[in-house]
């Protein structure tokens, strides 16, 4: 039955499909994750592309980790960062313009996107340089869905759009959908979903920091 739930992930998640798409291998102490970068969002997959041929993420932590929620890692203080520091303040002294195509890449299980700062620092909603997330999420009834929708507008006033493709990926795959239109959404993972949701999974302390680090030992780019 795993098995055949991440089969219909990939097969949900395939955007990536051409030759010609640039991908990225993350070896961490967890396994192996293999992402695709869109190219409908070029600032954000050139900036990750450079930040991996600088080997910038290399030796990085996940330093925010929710489980049913994502991953997060990319910030650069956390290579040394001792036992229990807190992180996540950490970037690289610039920012990328956001690339928001809600329509068609969304918060669905497995997508790489970019953290950024709140909008009450950063109302064009730009992205962090270096700090990213990959969604785990998680799988919605269509009532559940519709519930939460009503929830989400009473709560900020605004109304959460889910498309009727969006919807079967929320209710089948899984993801969160109330990020849509809010990060920007530039990458998935090709392989190695199984890592992201054992990641996901880790015990953490309060500051959603994993108890045991989860390193990122190293990213390469793959053909």
């Amino acid at each position: 039955m795993r098995k055949l739930i991440y089969m219909t992930a990939v097969l949900l998640l395939a955007a990536c499909s051409s030759p010609k798409d640039m991908k990225v291998r993350m070896h961490t102490t967890a396994g192996v994750i293999d992402l695709c970068l869109y190219d409908e969002t070029p600032k954000h997959r050139d900036n990750f592309i450079k930040l991996v041929k600088e080997q910038q993420f290399d030796s990085l932590l996940f330093h925010r980790v929710i489980k049913d929620f994502m991953i997060q890692g990319g910030d650069p203080t956390s290579k040394n960062a001792p036992a229990g520091a807190l992180l996540g303040e950490g970037d690289l002294g610039y920012t990328i313009e956001a690339e928001f195509m809600p329509q068609i890449h969304f918060h669905r299980r497995g997508v790489l996107a970019a953290a950024r700062e709140g909008d009450d620092v950063n109302p064009t909603k730009a992205s962090s340089a270096s700090q990213f997330y990959i969604v785990w999420g998680k799988v919605y009834t269509k009532e559940q869905l519709d519930a939460y929708k009503e929830y989400y507008q009473r709560r900020t006033g605004r109304e959460l759009t889910v498309t009727p493709e969006q919807e079967a990926v929320y209710t089948t795959v899984g993801g969160t959908p109330h990020l849509d239109g809010e990060y920007t959404v530039f990458g998935e993972v090709i392989n190695g979903l199984e890592v992201v949701e054992k990641i996901q999974s880790v015990a953490c302390d309060e500051n959603d920091r994993p108890l045991e680090d989860v390193r990122i030992i190293k990213v390469e780019m793959i053909k």
